[in-house]
């Protein structure tokens, strides 16, 4: 009888009472703020990051999960009976995570006898936040109603081959000290108003239209999803700490999409560290892929 595990990293944003309740392991991203050293989820909630990101002049930096730190794990795992472990990383174009994960798996084959193997499927999101933080979610209650490692595995990769982002900033002040835009564009773009639409998919973060001025980004938001969502299929909004713009989108949405968002998630460290805290997004389900 198969004993499943679902394994991931801090940056799919579910929430702390969900982790425990579902019993999904999240390993925490290493950051640096400042001279310390933290850990996503063990050293801050998120607003408590908010807040630092707001007094710090310098980004925060994350760092990948070493593979060491994968080995230890998966030894654990073994020790205590599971059969297989699913583990779901970041997007391997934003982290090496993935990469690390996968050389991990490969030691901890040559170190077991095949016989005494813990299957380890690691998959790729390619994908951000909730976009794959709620699909684990969803795997976690399948798995109590008995589906196998297989089935969890064709349910994920469905997902990751469909899920598509759509996000704006309300300012520029933290994509300019990321890196992410020129610090030439982000002043010019703050001083008219500007504020980009971004999309991503298949782990490509692409600035898709701009808007001028902060009351057009929802409705150019849900232009975007509700021209690529699937309908009748889930969608997912994710906020940072302007509450009221997510609850905006959310009552928005449920008017235009056809029903109620599953549910309004907050944004953690790991992503607040390139887009700021100051954030709002959609995540819907389109076409297949792949």
């Amino acid at each position: 009888m198969e004993k499943i595990k679902l394994l991931t990293d801090s940056a799919c944003d579910i929430p702390f009472d969900r982790e425990a309740a579902l019993g999904i392991q999240i390993l925490p991203f290493p950051i640096t703020v400042g001279n310390r050293s933290c850990q996503e989820r063990v050293d801050f909630q998120f607003e408590e990051f908010y807040q630092i990101l707001k007094n710090e002049p310098r980004i925060p930096v994350t760092s990948h999960i070493t593979q060491l730190r994968f080995e230890e794990v998966y030894e654990a795992l073994s020790s205590q009976g599971y059969t297989d472990v699913i583990h779901v990383t970041i997007s391997s174009t934003g982290s090496n995570t993935y990469h690390a994960a996968t050389m991990a798996a490969q030691s901890f084959y040559r170190n077991h006898p095949q016989g005494e193997q813990m299957r380890i499927h690691i998959i790729d999101s390619h994908t951000y936040t909730l976009a794959y933080g709620y699909p684990l979610m969803e795997a976690a209650a399948k798995i109590t109603r008995g589906a196998t490692a297989q089935e969890i595995v064709a349910y994920l990769e469905d997902w990751f081959a469909c899920v598509e982002i759509y996000f704006a900033p309300y300012t520029l002040k933290y994509v300019k000290k990321s890196g992410r835009v020129s610090c030439t564009a982000a002043f010019v773009g703050e001083l008219v108003g500007l504020r980009p639409i971004i999309s991503i998919i298949d782990g490509e973060a692409r600035m898709i239209e701009k808007v001028r001025g902060d009351k057009k980004i929802i409705p150019a938001l849900l232009r975007h999803a509700k021209a690529n969502r699937i309908p009748q299929t889930p969608y997912i909004i994710v906020q940072g700490q302007r509450k009221d713009v997510g609850e905006e989108l959310r009552r928005e949405a449920a008017k235009q999409l056809g029903g109620e968002a599953v549910g309004v998630f907050q944004a953690g460290a790991a992503i607040t560290i390139n887009s700021g805290p100051d954030i709002v997004a959609i995540l819907v389900k389109g076409k297949k892929r792949r």
